[in-house]
């Protein structure tokens, strides 16, 4: 069994993702950042970098229980541990962690700040939101270029398009015109369509922030909670 330390967030749904597809059995414990359950001691034994996803294999190597945190890390472990989804192939499979790296280090980073600047700083800066829009941009137009010859951004279906696929879902709240890029378009819908990314992007959809956040919750998200040294 694995636990899945989850909140519903691009990061979160990478796990949920991989592990539907595959069909590893799961459980979810819901870390509710905004409430600041990332905090929590328990917790930090688990993820020590305070962030979610998490999980607790149960089944880890040698049968004994295994963490891991970091999502990049976590899509290399699941596919180590089952053999889906990264190719045995030695070019293959460093082409894939090439561009499971271009998430970590790129997509999920400036999509994230472009998200913050647009939707949560307390004013709205012109030079943070046209810096990170402009980045954003730049990222789809990479990601555009991989995809011009090839279905999946290293040829089959892999961890690296489970990375980047959920930071991609609502270009819109990134001030990114879809129909500007056919080729992230036409991938997009591709992975949309597979059943197993359709059960993985509901886990906890009604606890997924579509409202403004409380005085509360930024301080949490982004305060002195945030910052606090433990």
């Amino acid at each position: 069994m694995i636990d899945v330390y989850f909140w519903p967030t691009p990061n979160g749904y990478k796990i949920t993702i991989f592990l539907e597809e595959v069909g590893l059995p799961y459980q979810v414990i819901p870390v509710d950042i905004g409430a600041g359950d990332q905090f929590k001691p328990d917790f930090l034994k688990i993820s020590p970098n305070n962030r979610m996803p998490a999980i607790v294999d149960s089944d880890g190597p040698g049968g004994k229980p295994m963490s891991v945190f970091e999502s990049g890390a976590i899509l290399m472990y699941l596919a180590d541990k089952t053999g889906k989804f990264w190719s045995k192939d030695p070019v293959t499979k460093w082409r894939t962690v090439e561009w499971l790296m271009f998430q970590m280090a790129s997509v999920g980073p400036m999509l994230g700040q472009n998200g913050h600047f647009r939707n949560y700083a307390p004013e709205k800066l012109d030079y943070a939101i046209n810096r990170y829009t402009n980045e954003t941009k730049r990222i789809w137009g990479v990601l555009d270029r991989q995809l011009k010859d090839r279905e999946f951004v290293v040829g089959d279906y892999s961890i690296a398009d489970m990375a980047i696929y959920p930071w991609l879902r609502f270009p819109e709240r990134h001030g990114v015109d879809l129909d500007s890029f056919p080729n992230v378009k036409r991938w997009r819908a591709a992975i949309d369509a597979r059943p197993a990314v359709k059960k993985a992007i509901v886990i906890l959809d009604e606890k997924r922030r579509t409202q403004p956040i409380d005085d509360k919750q930024r301080d949490v998200l982004f305060g002195a909670t945030q910052y606090a040294r433990r």
